[in-house]
This record gives structure tokens, sequence and C-alpha cells, in this order.
């Protein structure tokens, strides 16, 4: 079965110039997301090691998604404990494992743990704290201090797997509630572990139509947008690249035109959409789409933001229209959205534009960014010319006719450094997203995760049922 939403056409001609051009830029921006992939895929390299710290981070992460959306967790044990080299930077952060693992079980959400090979110290209790182990016969080996240190504490000269080998753990401990005779054979228990599981209950509404494919290509979006975050480009046309059928049905078209706010489905998935057409939010738009928000909080909707967003209008006729007002309602309707939230940020993502289309800070269930994302406080060329017209009221008011080679220098040092910290790679390795993904995988990345959030518990609030209007 169709959605009941009307199709929308396509309104540019993909052979003009322009198109040919913006997709040619993106071969160099495509080559760099593959090299950097292998990076992120490669273990025991220098790379791998340079991202001990965040893998604690990213851990957490994987388990807050998990909570969130109660999902089954199950991990993957092997683990010598904390890297001695960088302890500090990852002892206190590594111990939020445990403690989330707990937590789990106190809310009914089941951890399984596979062990694979030596888990010492701290990766001792990752096993122990889950609700069901399963440890590969004669390679897993759990103990909270190992022969070396057992000898130098104790004068007891013992081997690894008569300390705490698997058979041990299985036999007299108890610790390992199944033993696998290899890896292989540890994922099917774990398996069979996960069907023993209850169904998720869910509040969401599940797939509502089939799930047709966009009447437009998605390797289209390459010829939409231009790379160079700085040239606009027309959302609508990405969207009809994304949602079933490329129907929508658009709410307030004729109003606040700079934000479009739309239902459609995605994968059969019921969708609310809020994309900036143009970068600026004006006080009509944020009015709007805190409207459009409330409104899919009354028929608990899932919501996905996509991100081009420089920030809010200021000036005195954006003042006096109210725009601070206006766009603390729309700070306010993401803030307290009860339904799912993922954002995707296209291109740039910037003040508390970011806040308004649900940042990292407004807790989406899923963020990703397009290799050319960036996401700051403000562009780099807006930073710079802040922080010179602070540097020239320090200096007495009077601009510089002529600046010095030096602060030419510090000018641009400052500048590349705002432009990298902003990247969508360094905000990745900060795990400010979930990812940075290739734009043609966006319908597939946005499924996966509807999928996901549509399959759990979710917070049911009378506050949804108010009055949505303006």
């Amino acid at each position: 079965m169709a959605a009941a939403y009307p199709i929308q056409a396509c309104q540019v001609d993909l052979r003009e110039q322009q198109y040919k051009d913006n997709r040619v830029k993106w071969t160099p921006v495509l080559e760099r997301f593959e090299r950097a992939l292998q990076d992120v895929c490669g273990e025991g390299t220098d790379a791998s090691l340079a991202r001990h710290q965040t893998r604690v981070i990213k851990v957490n992460r994987m388990l807050e998604i998990a909570f969130e959306n109660d999902l089954p967790l199950i991990s993957l044990v092997q683990s010598a404990g904390v890297f001695l080299p960088q302890q500090f930077r990852v002892f206190h952060k590594g111990g939020q494992l445990f403690h989330d693992l707990a937590v789990r079980t106190l809310h009914g959400k089941p951890s399984c743990a596979i062990v694979f090979g030596s888990s010492t110290a701290g990766g001792a209790y990752h096993p122990a704290l889950s609700d069901y182990t399963i440890f590969v016969q004669n390679q897993a080996q759990v103990f909270l201090g190992g022969p070396p240190l057992v000898k130098m504490a104790t004068g007891e000269i013992i081997d690894a797997e008569t300390l705490g080998g698997a058979d041990v753990h299985a036999k007299q401990t108890g610790l390992a509630d199944q033993l696998a005779l290899d890896e292989f054979d540890a994922i099917h228990k774990a398996r069979d572990w996960v069907a023993s599981l209850k169904p998720r209950p869910s509040s969401l509404p599940l797939k509502t139509v089939d799930a047709l494919p966009p009447r437009y290509p998605i390797d289209d979006i390459l010829h939409l947008v231009n790379p160079d975050i700085r040239k606009s480009f027309d959302m609508k046309e990405v969207v009809l690249r994304l949602v079933d059928d490329s129907r929508l049905s658009i709410f307030k078209p004729k109003y606040g035109t700079n934000i479009l706010t739309a239902w459609s489905h995605i994968m059969g998935f019921p969708v609310g959409i809020v994309a900036n057409q143009v970068s600026i939010i004006n006080p009509n738009e944020a009015s709007k789409a805190a409207q459009f928000i409330r409104l899919c909080n009354q028929q608990s909707t899932p919501i996905i933001f996509l991100h081009n967003v420089t920030g809010f209008m200021v000036g005195a006729k954006a003042e006096h229209a109210g725009i601070i007002k206006l766009g603390a309602q729309l700070v306010s309707a993401v803030s307290c959205s009860q339904v799912p939230h993922i954002s995707i940020i296209l291109g740039s993502s910037y003040g508390a534009g970011n806040y308004a289309m649900c940042g990292r800070a407004y807790k989406p269930r899923f963020l990703f960014t397009w290799p050319i994302g960036k996401c700051s406080v403000m562009g780099p060329d807006q930073l710079v010319g802040v922080m010179e017209q602070i540097q020239s009221a320090k200096t007495g008011g009077e601009a510089r006719s002529a600046p010095t080679q030096e602060a030419k220098e510090q000018t641009a040092k400052f500048k590349a450094q705002a432009q990298k910290d902003a990247e969508s790679y360094s905000t990745s390795s900060m795990v400010i997203d979930d990812g940075v993904i290739d734009p043609r995988d966006t319908r597939d990345v946005l499924g996966m995760c509807l999928e996901v959030v549509t399959g759990g518990r979710q917070t049911v609030v009378e506050g949804g049922r108010i009055l949505a209007r303006m």
C-alpha cells in the first residue's frame, strides 16, 4: 500500500552545467572519506592506539543508544583493562561502563558478554556485570590480577588457565553460563540467547505503508549539493531522494519558507521532517517549526532533522519581530519533545541553529554527519572577524590600517584551527556525532535508525496533548 501523501515532482534539470560541476567536486571529498574509513577500521596500528581514549567514550555512547532504545546488548570481550600510558584520560570514563551495565539490569534491559580471550582487571568486571555470559573454551581467561601480579603480590606461582580459565569459571566460580567450542559457536549461543528474550513493546507506529523507493536516484544528491557548504542548495530536492515514493505532505508551505516541515515515510516508517531550506532561521520559521514539532508529538511521530543552518537572523528587524522569544520557543519544543529525534548534518550546523535543529546537546537518538558537514559556534570566517573586532577594541577601538605580518599569521593560524575543529572528521572523533556517512547512504541509515527507535518503549506525556498552534 502506498502512502496517501502527494507525489512531489523534481523541479531541477540535472543536465545543467552547475549540477555536473557539483558531481566532479565530490570526487576528492569521497576519496578522503574512503581513506578515513580505512583508518578507523584498522586495528593494531598507530592510529588505533591513538583512538584508545575515544574508544572508551564510543563504548559509553553505544550503551546509551542501547538503553534509550530498549535494545539487548551483546559485548565481545577481550580486555587487558586500562591502557596505562593514557590511564588518567581513560580511567574515569571507563568506569561508566560498569555503572551502565548494572543500571541496565535494574531496568530490565538484558546484557550478554561473550569472552573471547584474556580479560584482566577492569576487563573482568564486564562479564561479571552482564546478565548472561558465554566463555570460549581454552581461550577465555578472566581474573582481577594475572599470574605476574599474583606472583608479585602473594608469591604464588600459577598459570593463567588454572587461575581463571573458562573451565574454572564454568565448574568452580559459576561466572560462565555457557562454554563455547570456538568463537563461531559462541556467536551461535548468543543468538540463541537473543531468541529467548521477550519481544520489545512499542508505543510508536510501526511500518504503515510499503517501503517504496524514491522516484529519483539517490546518486542525484551528489549533483544537487555543492561540497562547498557556503553554496546554497535546494533541501526539498534532497528530501525527495530520501523519502518513500518521493511523497511529502508539506506543513505551511507558504509560511516561514526558510524551513521545510513535512510528513512522509522512510522505509515504510512515518516521520516528520524539519529541514533548513535556507540556512537562516527567521521568526516565522522558528514559530512554524515549534508548532510542527508539537504536532508530531501529538501523533507520536519520530522527527528527522536535516541540518544546513548558520543560525538565527540578527538585526533590528528580527529583534523587533521577537526572534529571541520565538527562537526560545523552538529550542523549548525540541528540548521537551518526547518522540525520537534523528539528526543528519548535511552542511553547516552553527551556533544556536545547531541547538534548534537538535544537535548533540539536545540528545537526538542518532546523529550522523556528511563528509562536508561542519559544526561549530559559528563559521570560521565569522569567528575570525569577531575576534579581530574584539582585538581592535582592546587596542583603542581603531582598526589598524595595515595589519602587521605577525597579526596576519596569527589570524591565518586561528582560522585554520577553527576550520579543522569544525570539520566532520574532528567532531566525529570526539563522538559529537555517531559517524560520518556517505550522502548516498543517508536513506539506508535513516531506515536502520527508524527501525531501532520504533521498536522500544516510549515515554508518553500528557503535555504532548496541549494545543500545538503558534
